[in-house]
């Protein structure tokens, strides 16, 4: 490494990336399908693997696993890098730890992609008939109605127009540790809207409430639920809010990459999520941050996991002869809350049903035509989504957390490239040539909604 790639390395926090890096790649179980069984041709899946590498030569990721399921079929299931080790320089995090390859078995904290699986819970009790969308949140936990809470619903809740999108700026990072006491706070919360009026991303608050509603309407927490109607019947080995100590090891570690925010956006990033970037970071690396039970923020579960939740999604709530939703669940979970609009945490258009975050024609968050794709990111460098259209899963798991840094450009590049290659169903030809007239505009896209400029 030269004298200015060591210090372009130092001012972005970025990772040492070998030219060659076929010693870094593995590939996993279930095996990956010949492309042609599913549409798709081999020059389609090159390219699009080539752009996951793209992502990890930009220096951001430690670690990516990636696996894409097309008509049901494994494409490409693959992980590139480390899980643990060979972090950035001035990066948060232990750079010197002994470097363990990232494999696509390695399981990955999915941030606020956990906030997806959380929905689909209460969407369960809703097909159950435990509850109802419209429901008052006071009903089923009373002291919530406090400073004019009253009619807010779960409906408005989990579509992040419940008034109460972060808790009060100079909270304790240590109440994500008193389940009783986080509860409590935001319960006592003022709303800053009235009844759904406003839509802001609720990064924290939100899951909260609805784990314990979950809790209190069932007798059991959001885990043991999970357990029983996912995690247990789809054979997943993680998949769950945190692990057990015995697992905690094998959970790839995270990584504050790329530019340090700088005002406004580290005040925006902070009035999100409550923390400094670094110090999320920080606590979602805490041993003790996988034993509790954290509904918006600590699922664990591996590339393949996440996959296989959005295949069964598509599949109307069936996957591997095993039924787990209603189909009528899964078009209420994926229906508009509302139309695109502008998210008052986030700083950015954006568009949600009742717990999912959707895309957008011409262009949208998972990628160009992509207005009928539905699913979450996680800490705005976990990827996992769903496109009926286009019959594809996919989980793009990253272990590398920047906002501002050289990933930006490959990662417009990955969705515009999935997007591309993954034909949509009405399609007859070959791979559309069209999608190039969109490739500026949506890479301009991208940095609006990562950058919010």
């Amino acid at each position: 490494m030269t004298l200015i790639d060591s210090l372009k390395s130092k001012a972005f926090r970025t990772i040492n990336v070998p030219d060659d890096l076929s010693l870094l790649i593995s590939h996993g179980l279930p095996a990956e399908t010949e492309p042609t069984n599913v549409g798709m041709t081999r020059e389609g899946v090159a390219a699009i693997w080539a752009s996951v590498e793209d992502l990890y030569r930009s220096g951001i990721y430690p670690g990516i696993s990636f696996c894409l399921r097309k008509k049901g079929q494994v494409v490409i299931n693959r992980a590139i890098g480390h899980s643990h080790g060979n972090g950035p320089q001035n990066g948060t995090g232990t750079p010197d730890t002994q470097k363990i390859l990232m494999t696509p078995d390695t399981p990955v904290c999915q941030y606020s992609a956990s906030k997806a699986v959380t929905a689909m819970m209460i969407h369960l009790l809703a097909e159950q008939k435990a509850l109802s969308l419209d429901d008052p949140v006071k009903k089923f936990i009373p002291e919530f109605a406090a400073n004019r809470k009253h009619e807010i619903t779960i409906h408005h809740l989990i579509s992040h127009h419940g008034g109460i999108p972060t808790p009060p700026a100079d909270v304790d990072p240590e109440i994500l540790y008193d389940h009783e006491g986080l509860v409590k706070l935001i319960c006592g919360l003022k709303p800053t809207s009235k009844n759904g009026e406003s839509m802001a991303y609720h990064a924290v608050t939100g899951g909260v409430i609805m784990g314990e509603i979950v809790r209190r309407v069932t007798g059991r927490n959001i885990r043991e639920l999970l357990r029983e109607t996912i995690q247990e019947p789809l054979g997943f080995r993680y998949f769950n809010y945190g692990v057990p100590d015995k697992d905690i090891r094998k959970v790839a570690v995270n990584y504050d990459t790329g530019l340090p925010l700088m005002f406004p956006l580290s005040a925006i990033a902070k009035r999100a999520l409550s923390v400094s970037w670094g110090e999320v970071v920080r606590i979602s690396n805490e041993p003790r941050f996988m034993k509790v039970i954290i509904p918006a923020a600590n699922l664990v579960a591996t590339a393949d996991e996440m996959s296989q939740f959005y295949q069964m999604l598509l599949n109307g709530g069936e996957l591997n002869g095993k039924r787990i939703f209603a189909p009528s669940t899964i078009q209420r979970a994926v229906e508009p809350a509302a139309k695109m609009w502008f998210d008052g945490t986030m700083v950015v258009p954006m568009r949600y049903s009742a717990g999912l975050m959707l895309g957008a024609s011409p262009l949208g968050m998972w990628g160009p035509y992509s207005e009928s794709a539905y699913g979450h990111i996680g800490f705005i460098n976990i990827f996992c989504w769903a496109d009926p259209a286009r019959d594809i899963s996919v989980s793009l798991q990253t272990t590398g957390k920047s906002l501002i840094g050289t990933h930006i450009g490959p990662l417009a590049r990955f969705l515009f490239t999935v997007g591309r290659h993954c034909r949509m169903k009405e399609d007859t030809g070959g791979e559309s040539g069209s999608f190039d007239a969109f490739k500026a505009p949506f890479q301009k896209m991208l940095r609006k909604l990562i950058l919010g400029i």
